[in-house]
């Protein structure tokens, strides 16, 4: 089974990113058929700043190998350096139906709140059809809100194959249950969008200030409280073990214990889950000479792969370079 999915380096990852999608990537790595980029050419879509695209690529990487990703076992390359990419992505806008990516939420969300939406982000689901397909994905893990890119691809391997016969894998999405219940310190899903992010590798000084001001109701020390509706408990849950969250819960219930208890304990406990990974950070921040060889070589793995399907999709609707004969 071959596993694929890629990362946007947008910004720095936060906790919403990890428990929603990179502990996925880590927990099926176990795989020499794993699959993962950081998805620069996905990122012109928002970023306009050459120096800023390139350095946010680099700490993508860090941080994803950081926090566990083994290159040993799974591959890791910058989408920008597979360029039969953009040649599949041709290949499947000429049989893109315009209906069916005026139906796809980011577009649709940009339109309904009169931004105006460039093509590339109108085409970015055949984009990432084409990082899909390239690899004869079986799947994908990914975010809920990614779950309809998916089902578009499906969409046009399924079109491309009635064309031209079989020739495209139809991939399936994995999504973690958890990964619409990671609340922002506003209480809405974390997205950097919203603004209301923790950073993974956040200074813990200033995670500490944004944990601590994570909105609460107005409920006063000595009053009990409902862990099952509380935003703090809710992050508490991503790092504590079933004992420990019984325990939090029963204080939550029986009063007594503050908010800013509570908040602490969400800090602690995740610099305890992440100290491991923030220690190999620095050591790999220190040593970019081996990241670029990492990247180089996943490269060459995903290309391997790419140029085979490429091959095999140009064959199939007529491209390539095969005999010409009467």
């Amino acid at each position: 089974m071959r596993v694929l999915s890629g990362i946007q380096p947008t910004g720095r990852f936060h906790w919403g990113n990890y428990f929603g999608a990179i502990k996925q990537y880590i927990d099926l790595q176990d795989n020499e058929q794993a699959f993962y980029f950081i998805a620069d050419l996905h990122a012109l879509t928002t970023i306009r700043n050459a120096d800023r695209l390139r350095q946010n690529t680099l700490e993508a990487a860090i941080d994803l190998l950081a926090l566990g990703l083994d290159p040993k076992q799974a591959t890791l390359f910058r989408q920008s350096d597979v360029p039969e990419i953009t040649d599949l992505t041709w290949i499947l806008m000429t049989i893109t139906q315009m209906s069916l990516l005026e139906k796809c939420h980011a577009y649709k969300d940009k339109k309904e709140k009169g931004i105006a939406a460039d093509a590339g982000l109108f085409t970015y689901p055949v984009l990432m059809a084409a990082d899909i397909l390239l690899y004869d994905s079986d799947m994908v893990p990914v975010g809920q809100d990614q779950i309809q890119h998916v089902e578009v691809t499906r969409d046009l391997a399924q079109r491309f194959n009635n064309l031209f016969g079989e020739t495209l894998t139809l991939p399936k999405s994995s999504v973690l249950d958890t990964s619409a219940k990671v609340p922002g310190i506003d209480g809405e899903k974390m997205s950097k969008s919203y603004r209301n992010v923790i950073e993974i590798f956040e200074d813990p000084k200033k995670q500490r200030k944004k944990i601590m001001s994570i909105k609460t109701d107005s409920a006063t020390l000595e009053d009990p409280k409902d862990p099952d509706s509380c935003s703090v408990f809710a992050l508490y849950k991503l790092f504590a073990d079933e004992t420990q969250q019984t325990e939090l819960a029963a204080r939550y219930r029986a009063g007594g214990m503050g908010y800013g208890e509570a908040k602490q304990a969400v800090h602690d406990a995740a610099l305890e889950y992440f100290g491991p990974a923030r220690e190999r950070r620095t050591e790999l921040s220190s040593d970019t000479d081996t990241l670029n060889d990492i990247l180089a070589e996943g490269a060459l793995k995903a290309r391997e792969k790419g140029k085979e399907v490429l091959e095999r999709v140009q064959s199939a609707c007529g491209l390539g370079t095969a005999r010409l004969s009467k």
